[in-house]
């Protein structure tokens, strides 16, 4: 099977298993409010937990071999060459709180790198998805991001910290950049913020602390859209930063940030 059938393969399988943990976490009881903080939280990490054990369950039933890496601790060796990097639940507090973009990413590698990206927001009716090589699609739709874009047109999106010190820090980052670009916003979820690059929704995006759960299926529906992935100064992405924005755009980011 050659790389694009497979990558054909990982994403129906996504498709259907990200259809049908959305459909589980919106079954939430009306009667959950944030007054009850306590039973809430642990509703959602309940939740988060029951959907990593779903896609887990699913993904194993249809190919047994590969590996998964997920948000809640699962780790498996891949016996097929193929490793699926999960998050059940990307934008925690939004589900937490019930507002939108949380979601369900779901990304598949292989040696050469991500092969196939998947990301489902029920909230917003949208599923984002790419593969290598393949393009990126919004729901069944081709996307690209938007180029060229000037700093001073940009939307940007960004995260911060759960860290205090790194919030300080970024806060002070923040309050110099927004009088030079058109606005920050800050919508909660990873996943989504790389696909509103994707599509076209925001110019750029920039934070820091990913994990590998949190970026592989947006990086690849980013690139595969046109846009530009490094880290901090242009370098590889990771942990440290994210800087995703079409080639213009990126390069003058790369220079703030830097």
């Amino acid at each position: 099977m050659t790389s694009p059938e497979l990558a054909q393969e990982l994403l129906a399988i996504a498709r259907s298993i990200a259809q049908k943990a959305g459909e589980m976490l919106t079954d939430r009881p009306e009667n959950l409010t944030i007054n009850q903080k306590s039973s809430a939280r642990d509703f959602a990490t309940h939740m988060d937990h029951a959907s990593e054990a779903l896609i887990v369950r699913e993904i194993l039933a249809a190919r047994p071999d590969d590996g998964i890496v997920g948000e809640e601790d699962t780790q498996r060796e891949s016996k097929s060459g193929i490793t699926w990097v999960i998050d059940p639940i990307d934008g925690t507090v939004n589900y937490f709180y019930d507002l939108p973009g949380w979601n369900i990413s779901i990304a598949a590698k292989d040696e050469q790198g991500v092969l196939m990206g998947l990301v489902y927001a029920p909230t917003v009716n949208s599923l984002w998805h790419a593969t290598r090589g393949g393009g990126a699609f919004k729901n069944g739709r081709p996307i690209r991001v938007n180029d060229p874009i000037e700093l001073g047109s940009a939307l940007i999106a960004t995260g911060f910290s759960y860290n205090t010190e790194r919030r300080k820090e970024q806060a002070i980052f923040i309050a110099d950049l927004i009088p030079r670009v058109r606005d920050i916003r800050r919508l909660g979820a990873a996943a989504v913020d790389l696909c509103n690059v994707a599509s076209g929704s925001v110019d750029a995006y920039f934070e820091r602390d990913l994990k590998e759960w949190d970026r592989a299926a947006g990086v690849l529906i980013c690139r595969e859209a046109g846009a530009v992935v490094t880290g901090r100064n242009g370098g590889i992405e990771g942990e440290e930063m994210v800087i995703a924005a079409g080639p213009a755009l990126h390069a003058q980011l790369v220079s703030e940030i830097g």
